[in-house]
């Protein structure tokens, strides 16, 4: 038997400091590098990556700009404090109470950030085709969208697109442009279109030019864009949202529980 030959690994066209610059990003995201840990020295860096001292400075300015590191003159570079971000969706999908401010608000709070949010459009529009095509819209079909940039201690951290069927929305506080307070699953609801069931769909991607510039973005490092369905009663989609963040910066965090499975009984038992 002819045992086949393994494929050769393609070879890495990025920039020596680009590729420094991804392997200490990955120490540092995996938490090798603690928040407040120092970085090795120029002199270790290049040993370890037989790398000129210029190229290692200009890869330690690649994670200075994605704010991953800070430096001082004089000082050894160091990994920023809440480099990483746990966003967790199910905490964000439920009404909040009468009065309250956003669910992502408070749970912000809880991790000891400030955050906020900037509405920056609502307007009706013809909505990209993946939300078309969940909305049941035509090709030149429309829908109302409102436009938000959400910051964390003052900086850009997701951009949020959230499209809404005209019958739902037209005559309603979602055409104004002013923020909901609350947020919108609490008047979805009060509107009678309770949010049911959520399905997000999340993939990485090169950020447009637009995303580049909201979230004030240094490389063309991926995004993370979640397309996010809010279905209400019959199943029926109330909410299409389009939410971008910088991959570097955020992790996604899902919860399952189980389903408790059958024991075997002993007339069906596994035997032979």
């Amino acid at each position: 038997m002819t045992v086949p030959k393994a494929e050769p690994e393609a070879a890495d066209r990025r920039s020596l400091h680009e590729r420094i610059a991804a392997d200490l990003r990955d120490d540092i995201m995996s938490g090798e590098l603690a928040p407040g840990a120092s970085l090795p020295s120029t002199a270790q860096l290049r040993e370890r990556f037989a790398a000129a001292g210029a190229t290692v400075q200009k890869a330690l300015r690649l994670l200075k700009d994605e704010h991953l590191v800070v430096g001082r003159a004089g000082a050894s570079v160091t990994v920023r404090e809440h480099r990483q971000r746990t966003v967790r969706p199910a905490a964000l999908m439920a009404p909040g109470r009468p009065g309250a401010p956003y669910r992502w608000l408070t749970e912000a709070a809880k991790h000891g950030t400030h955050a906020r949010s900037e509405l920056l459009d609502v307007t009706e529009i013809r909505p990209p085709a993946d939300v078309r095509a969940v909305l049941g819209l035509p090709p030149d079909g429309t829908a109302l969208l409102r436009r938000q940039i959400l910051l964390v201690d003052d900086e850009p951290a997701e951009l949020v697109e959230s499209y809404y069927p005209l019958d739902i929305a037209r005559g309603t506080p979602l055409t104004e442009l002013r923020r909901i307070r609350g947020g919108t699953p609490a008047l979805l609801t009060e509107l009678g279109h309770p949010p049911r069931r959520s399905t997000d769909g999340v993939s990485a991607r090169v950020p447009t030019q637009r995303q580049y510039q909201a979230l004030h973005l240094t490389s063309s490092m991926p995004v993370l864009r979640t397309l996010r369905v809010v279905h209400s009663d019959d199943d029926r989609p109330i909410e299409v949202t389009v939410m971008v963040k910088a991959g570097h910066l955020y992790e996604l965090q899902y919860e399952f529980t189980a389903e408790p499975t059958e024991q075997p009984t002993e007339e069906s038992g596994g035997g032979t």
